[in-house]
């Protein structure tokens, strides 16, 4: 089954290239419409193709790579207001330009703030630890596979994306529930973010 991006940023670009590249389907999207991303899909070839954001959020899985201050612009243009049956991959961070003033988000996480946006989605934090030019290099390295981080509170869901970091080439660490695991992981303030770290082969 594809995957669906929505967000062709950096880490969208980034994640979509590198998903492509271990033979995944990917449908990526952006508020600009699928013509805007042809040099896009022709620099990665064959798997990634343009899709509206729509078309991106049918999937089962969908990625939501957009910065925080468009999240809910680009939840609200997929036209969903139950997003069941589906996985939501949460690769967001709660601040951003012009000011990159943190959000207030009332002592809760970035996920799951973002998972009210998304009723009915099994969420998984992943993805937003790593720099665009980690996480879009090859996982596999002398010295071992990059490690990702993953949170969420659907046991189930977690597998699912761990299988799916696994096939595409990193390593997967499961942080369990987002009120705990996504804390680890925010940024700023978890310390998990920046560190690019490697498991041995």
């Amino acid at each position: 089954m594809p995957i669906g991006i929505i967000g062709a940023g950096a880490i969208g670009t980034a994640l979509g290239e590198r998903l492509v590249a271990a033979g995944e389907q990917v449908l990526i999207s952006n508020s600009r419409g699928p013509d805007s991303l042809q040099h896009l899909v022709a620099a990665a070839g064959p798997g990634l193709t343009a899709t509206t954001v729509k078309e991106a959020a049918a999937e089962d899985i969908v990625v939501l790579a957009v910065p925080w201050r468009r999240l809910k612009d680009a939840v609200a243009a997929t036209g969903l207001d139950d997003w069941s049956g589906r996985i939501v991959i949460d690769t967001t961070n709660p601040l951003g330009p012009p000011d990159f003033k943190v959000a207030d988000l009332g002592g809760r996480t970035s996920s799951e703030v973002v998972a009210d946006l998304v009723p009915g989605a099994k969420l998984v934090k992943a993805f937003n630890t790593l720099p665009p030019h980690v996480l879009g290099a090859n996982p596999r390295t002398p010295a071992g596979r990059r490690v990702i981080f993953l949170s969420g509170d659907d046991a189930g869901a977690n597998d699912r994306i761990t299988r799916l970091i696994e096939r595409a080439g990193w390593a997967a660490v499961d942080l369990g529930r987002l009120a705990t695991g996504g804390r680890l992981q925010q940024f700023p303030g978890g310390p998990l973010p920046t560190l690019s770290l490697l498991k041995e082969n």
